[in-house]
């Protein structure tokens, strides 16, 4: 089957060679961080909740260089990001969709610039089920009966083809994120194809809480981003309509097969021209060292190649801005 445009896009953009696809590495031409004299403040991060954990880690890991650096996380969703950084509250608007138009624009019109967007990490959205949950795949076509209101309430799971006796006649509970969440907005768009979710679906205030529902729940399916699983659940493998099945892997990932791949951002305010504030450059560039795609991994996302993660730190020094953000 021929993969979606937006698939092939995802897989380009990335362009990693399939030595690094057989496994979880990362890129050996990625630089080491060394620290610099000149950083001093507090790292205020605003935004995504799929983010909170390994922004956290980020945090950590930048204190071991900066030990009089304060660190101030909040991940209640990728919402927050854009209010927070246009009112100046955060330094760091981590997301895990896009910035939407009128977000861009809100920005805009206080800086007269949009929002500098860098590429950190790469997702699989994974459905999740019980561990003990016999279904082998989904496809998106069923993701959607499932998940919005096109589909039939109270939808079995023998109505999407699980025969097991314990199983069949007994209702798929539903579990999901909250509307200030990306990932809510990510799989409305990706995976509903932007119908709007049943009202039997249990919305959670994060990720974490989808998976424990999840686990704790025999007949329940949910969605998060890959880092938050556990050994109670288990990432459904995933197709297009008609298409062969993947699983929620790296290797899927990067070569865009997953259907519900992504990236994951962090946006910061750079003026065209200037350099950014020096923590936050420098805060950034741990993120895109060596030793930051190495606490991506730790955190169970997938970490960017080295041509990625050049692309970030030119932004840094305001000589690029994303040009899809400066054509919305």
């Amino acid at each position: 089957m021929i993969k979606s445009l937006k698939r092939i896009a995802f897989a380009a953009a990335l362009f990693v060679a399939p030595a690094v696809m057989s496994q979880v590495q990362v890129d050996k031409g990625l630089p080491e961080y060394k620290a610099v004299e000149g950083v001093s403040g507090t790292v205020k991060s605003v935004g995504s909740d799929t983010l909170n954990e390994l922004m956290t880690g980020w945090a950590e890991d930048f204190h071991k260089f900066y030990p009089n650096v304060k660190i101030e996380i909040e991940g209640k969703g990728s919402n927050t990001a854009p209010p927070a950084l246009i009112e100046g509250t955060s330094q760091f608007g981590p997301m895990s969709r896009e910035m939407k138009g009128s977000e861009l624009d809100d920005f805009k019109k206080k800086y007269g610039y949009p929002p500098t967007q860098i590429k950190v990490a790469v997702d699989s959205l994974g459905v999740f089920v019980n561990k003990d949950c016999p279904i082998k795949s989904l496809t998106i076509d069923q993701l959607r009966q499932i998940f919005s209101i096109e589909g039939k309430p109270d939808l079995t799971w023998g109505e999407i083809g699980v025969t097991d006796p314990a199983y069949k006649d007994k209702p798929i509970s539903l579990y999901g994120r909250n509307s200030a969440s990306g990932t809510y907005g990510y799989f409305k768009e990706h995976a509903l194809g932007k119908k709007d979710y049943k009202p039997s679906v249990k919305e959670q205030p994060g990720s974490s809480s989808v998976v424990q529902g999840v686990a704790s729940d025999k007949y329940a399916m949910g969605y998060s981003g890959i880092g938050y699983a556990t050994a109670d659940v288990k990432a459904v493998p995933l197709a297009e309509k008609g298409g062969q099945a993947f699983e929620a892997n790296a290797e899927n990932a990067y070569s865009g097969d997953y259907p519900l791949s992504r990236f994951l951002f962090v946006y910061i305010n750079v003026k065209p021209g200037q350099e950014a504030a020096p923590i936050v450059r420098e805060y950034m560039r741990l993120v895109l060292s060596h030793q930051g795609q190495e606490t991506t991994v730790k955190y169970g996302y997938y970490p960017i190649p080295k041509r990625v993660a050049e692309q970030g730190l030119k932004a840094l020094t305001g000589a690029a801005t994303e040009a899809k953000a400066e054509a919305k």
